[in-house]
């Protein structure tokens, strides 16, 4: 069925299916032909468990391990003209693109403390922020860089000019830097974020800014000049670490 977010037929059960943090053990999901384990708690890692034919396609740098009879290579999505928005985007000119010769198992890692959240693309085609792509897998998976809607949100929002969307038929792991914050907005219902602490959202959603208002409030505030203001209908995944801050402070 077609993402209709205003259909009553819709199925409205929860596109993140986010992991428990109080969890004593892995979590495991049969997700299609990739079953995948969630493993870990302060820096979640993803194990999928891969048959001969399958394919993955993982953000650059996110391997841990993988077992003999796994191989990879770089490739980019949508030729020479996805590599010249890819490299626009901060993204890498190039993802990951793991395929199974026979059975095995992949271990897949942020780098970086946080959780994975998992996303259906039965869901609707998803937005993910620089850095929160992990790993997608599924028929016709297309990952492509898009455009922000708005001007002011391309070049003051927080998020950046070029987002990443990821559409198709799968299923799409998203990293969040700290917990997960799930919320499912109305049509025309706003939600306003501070820059860094947004993951992803729904395609459906539309993204822009909205100043914070008084001088008091940008010299002291700490949140800068403009909040992300998001307005539904659709998902939006908030990470509780501003991403930034966290790249910044494992490198100074």
């Amino acid at each position: 069925m077609p993402y209709d977010p205003d259909s009553d037929a819709f199925d409205r059960t929860d596109p993140f299916d986010l992991t428990d943090a109080d969890a004593p053990e892995p979590i495991r999901r049969e997700l299609g032909p990739v079953p995948l384990t969630i493993l870990g708690d302060i820096a979640q890692r993803a194990q999928l468990e891969m048959t001969p034919g399958d394919v993955v396609w993982a953000s650059k740098g996110s391997i841990m391990a993988y077992s003999d009879g796994i191989r990879w290579r770089l490739r980019v999505p949508g030729g020479v003209g996805g590599a010249v928005k890819r490299s626009l985007a901060g993204e890498g000119l190039s993802l990951t693109y793991l395929e199974a010769d026979r059975p095995g198992t992949v271990l897949l890692a942020a780098n970086s403390p946080g959780r994975i959240g998992i996303w259906d693309l039965a869901h609707g085609p998803i937005i993910a922020t620089r850095g929160s792509f992990l790993a997608a897998w599924g028929d016709q998976i297309d990952i492509t860089v898009t455009i922000a809607r708005r001007a002011g949100a391309a070049f003051f929002g927080g998020a950046g000019l070029f987002l990443q969307k990821i559409s198709g038929i799968g299923h799409v792991l998203i990293h969040g830097s700290g917990d997960f914050d799930d919320r499912e907005l109305a049509r025309g219902e706003r939600l306003l974020v501070s820059s860094g602490n947004l993951a992803a959202f729904s395609d459906s959603i539309d993204y822009d800014i909205q100043g914070v208002g008084g001088c008091a409030k940008i010299l002291f505030g700490g949140e800068g000049l403009f909040m992300t203001r998001l307005t539904g209908p659709g998902r939006v995944m908030l990470q509780s670490l501003k991403r930034g801050v966290i790249q910044q402070s494992s490198s100074g």
